[in-house]
């Protein structure tokens, strides 16, 4: 059976169906597990820092799984091609389990920033072979419907992850988090080994190293300055900008590796095609505005709005709700009609408004106000994340499709590294001196971000705190608004181009 032909199979009664739906489960199973570990952190911050310290590295926690994540994805991606990608993907499945154990044992920050960061290098490679192994067994004329699935699975990690981390703090141990995935990563282990066939048809690869040192270092180099500047170092710190140098250089380097590769990781010539171009803008910009303050939107609702880390999560449901919908009825009506372009535009509108409202929001707002602002930034959200995959997809060479795939989730994990980087530097800075304030006027505060320590402050020292962090959550949210602006922008740019309905 061809692989371009078993989701005609599978829908007309085949029985390749079950084994069909069984290895589609698995995949997104396991792209749950990758998209959850970037969220799942967030309502259990206070905690953490509460019980390990480190105040001032609490971004780290959810930016060394993202940053890791992101380096090896375009590893991943040719890995796939050279070693067939069921054996990849269930390599990255264990070393992502392995993580997750570790991070579950951490007994200091730095421990747990490390962990994470093991735990990361398995994440980025489920996301990005789970996609490519769906552009491989569907063409792109019935991949919208799939690929909405695939959304929605995505968008339902944004939003259940602060949710179920809530739930387990709450319950249990904040350790709990990480050790979930396991019974979860071994089921769909076991799945994948049962009925993803390998493929015998491999084409040999050149593995460009010097291209991912450069990248690393790149990403590595912008990340720091980024996340520390202002915060860990001032940013008159010759230090800070010695950081910054390294970043550059490893940009520059990446640049010229990829000019004379045999085989670069990003091949500079997908930027000529002008969906790839566009795509991997948008998806950079939507990873880094989305990430870099939805972050950040768990911890309000706990420190200034009261609720508890289940409830913090269960509140964040309508924009769990609004991405579902939107991602899943995007994808139908595109598989239906074959067009694509408006989605994207609608999409980042809706986004750009959603965070704007966020930014209104008083000590004083009805928590009703969260959800209807975070149900429309959720519905615009839904437009856009898979979409920007399929328009690659159609538009690249069959033999490009790994490559195309693995390049435009690096864009928008980039984009999400650096926004939490980016934003989370915001947030403390405007924090920081809204307390150094308070701190002036001989005000005890409490040394961690413990929700309930804070709301035993007496009044007059308690709203204010409220108004500086509702601040430092607001400044998060106006540089988010700003850049979905700017994808916004992009996207009345993006062609239109007949779904193709054959991969090769």
């Amino acid at each position: 059976m061809k692989s371009e032909s078993l989701a005609q199979h599978a829908a007309s009664g085949d029985p390749a169906r079950q084994s069909f739906g069984w290895l589609l489960g698995a995949l997104m199973l396991v792209m749950l597990l990758s998209a959850l570990d970037q969220t799942i952190v967030s309502t259990a911050l206070p905690t953490i820092v509460g019980e390990l310290g480190g105040l001032d590295r609490l971004s780290w926690i959810v930016t060394a799984y993202m940053l890791a994540s992101t380096l090896v994805v375009p590893l991943y991606g040719k890995f796939g091609d050279l070693f067939g990608r069921k054996r990849v993907l269930q390599i990255s499945v264990i070393l992502f389990l392995a993580g997750s154990a570790l991070c579950g044992l951490a007994q200091n920050m730095e421990q747990l920033i490390f962990t994470r960061a093991l735990q990361g290098l398995g994440g980025g490679g489920l996301m990005v072979v789970s996609m490519a192994a769906v552009a491989d067994v569907i063409p792109p004329a019935e991949r919208g419907k799939y690929q909405g699935l695939f959304g929605g699975v995505f968008g339902l990690a944004t939003v259940v992850g602060p949710l179920l981390g809530g739930f387990i703090v709450q319950h249990a141990s904040w350790r709990w988090i990480f050790y979930i995935n396991l019974p979860l990563g071994l089921f769909a282990l076991l799945v994948i080994n049962a009925v993803f066939k390998a493929d015998s048809k491999r084409k040999a690869h050149e593995i460009d190293y010097p291209g991912a040192f450069f990248l690393s270092l790149a990403l590595v180099g912008i990340t720091l300055f980024t996340s520390e500047g202002g915060s860990v170092h001032a940013w008159s710190d010759p230090q800070l900008w010695c950081i910054l140098a390294f970043g550059v250089v490893g940009l520059i380097g990446f640049v010229y590796e990829e000019r004379r590769a045999w085989e670069p990781i990003i091949p500079l010539t997908l930027f000529r095609n002008r969906s790839f171009l566009l795509s991997s803008l948008i998806g950079f910009i939507v990873g880094m505005s989305l990430f870099g303050s939805v972050t950040f939107l768990p911890l309000y609702l706990q420190v200034v709005k009261g609720a508890t880390p289940t409830g913090a999560g269960l509140q964040l449901l309508p924009l769990m709700g609004g991405l579902l919908v939107t991602s899943i009825i995007s994808g139908r009506i595109i598989s239906h009609t074959g067009k694509y372009r408006l989605f994207p535009i609608a999409g980042t509108l809706l986004a750009t408004v959603g965070m704007a409202l966020l930014t209104t929001l008083t000590l004083d707002d009805p928590t009703w106000h969260i959800w209807l602002f975070s149900s429309i930034l959720g519905m615009g959200m839904g437009m856009v994340m898979q979409v920007l995959v399929l328009a690659v997809q159609n538009t690249v060479s069959p033999d490009s499709i790994g490559v195309a795939t693995s390049s435009v989730t690096l864009f928008r994990s980039v984009g999400g590294s650096i926004g939490v980087a980016l934003f989370g530097a915001i947030f403390s800075q405007v924090l920081k001196s809204g307390l150094t304030k308070l701190v002036e006027k001989g005000a005890e505060l409490p040394r961690s971000l413990d929700p309930e320590a804070i709301h035993h402050l007496p009044i007059e020292v308690q709203t204010p705190y409220l108004q500086a962090f509702g601040d430092a959550v607001h400044a998060a949210f106006m540089m988010a608004a700003a850049v979905m602006l700017l994808a916004f922008l992009l996207s009345l740019f993006m062609p239109e181009s007949t779904l193709r309905h054959k991969n090769a």
